[in-house]
């Protein structure tokens, strides 16, 4: 091969190659859609594998008021027998449900909160929340103890657009209370009887 041809190969290559990478260019270029953020937070913790570990958030260009509620979804394994008995978000609700009560674990089968309807509940929101941010949780577990991590909060949209918010909590309404005089039955009422007198 000449020294020409060389030179004429490495000048096509060096055409071709952009050109190539180009054809995924353009308004329908991969690197310009939507791809959905990395599945949550996953971690193990003496013996716990806790997976997939993401908090619900609002529908696109929504938020999740102050004082609402959102799901938090995850899957759990144990090595041994143990027990989630409580979950806490502090700073960030009020209060978190579990909705069925502690969840049981099995040594090594999945227990699988991951939906559609939330068994996890964050309820009393402290502040406004977006999907893009994320929320401290602690679980506490019977045998393993408590661990406490940062989740993603999710949009209610895409992947996770058949997923379920919590339902909403009842609140108690105040039952009506009688308002009316009291009516005593008419009879005979005892007298006194004449005292004796010697």
């Amino acid at each position: 091969m000449s020294r020409w041809t060389r030179r004429l190969l490495v000048g096509a290559i060096a055409i071709l190659v952009p050109a190539l990478a180009g054809c995924e260019a353009g308004l329908n270029a991969p690197t310009l859609q939507f791809h959905p953020a990395s599945e949550g937070y996953s971690t193990t913790f003496n013996g716990i594998t806790i997976d997939n570990v993401f908090v619900l958030g609002p529908a696109l260009n929504s938020t999740l008021p102050a004082g609402g509620q959102a799901g938090v979804f995850l899957s759990l394994q144990a090595q041994d027998n143990d027990r989630l008995t409580s979950v806490a978000a502090p700073g960030y609700a009020l209060r978190v449900s579990l909705t069925s009560g502690p969840v049981t674990l099995a040594p090594d089968n999945v227990v699988d909160l991951s939906g559609p309807t939330p068994h996890i509940v964050l309820n009393g929101l402290t502040s406004p929340l977006n999907a893009g941010q994320t929320v401290k949780l602690t679980l506490n577990f019977a045998n393993a103890g408590s661990v406490t991590f940062r989740v993603p909060v999710e949009p209610n949209a895409y992947d996770y657009a058949t997923y379920s918010p919590p339902p909403p909590t009842p609140t108690a309404t105040p039952s009506p209370t009688a308002t009316g005089k009291h009516k005593h039955k008419k009879g005979a009422s005892a007298s006194p009887s004449p005292s004796a007198t010697s």
